[in-house]
């Protein structure tokens, strides 16, 4: 599977070293509503606009799943406080003197 993984990436990246290379030409990019304009090689503007989409959706996917994180972290927290719980009542158990020792079945 790992070689897999190495094989696809090595494709992947083949790939974007020749789009980068074929696509060279300088292009001038307006900034409307400023008076700025940027002049970077179309490969760059096509790639930087995919890196800054990917990294917006996956800010916007983390922030969505915020509530899905906070309620694990409170099952987290209250099957820790059950185990404590369940602990204390089982010592209490083994402590009481003339006590039954009941196992599972």
């Amino acid at each position: 599977m790992k070689i897999l993984w190495w094989v696809v990436l090595a494709l992947v990246a083949v790939v974007l070293i020749v789009f980068a290379v074929s696509n060279r030409t300088m292009t001038t990019i307006d900034f409307w509503p400023l008076p700025v304009q940027a002049e970077l090689p179309l490969y760059l503007l096509v790639l930087g606009t995919l890196i800054i989409g990917f990294v917006v959706g996956e800010l916007v996917g983390w922030i969505g799943s915020w509530r899905w994180r906070r309620e694990a972290r409170r099952g987290r927290e209250r099957i820790a406080m059950l185990e404590r719980e369940l602990e204390a009542a089982q010592t209490q158990h083994r402590a009481a003197p003339g006590s039954v020792a009941v196992g599972p079945r």
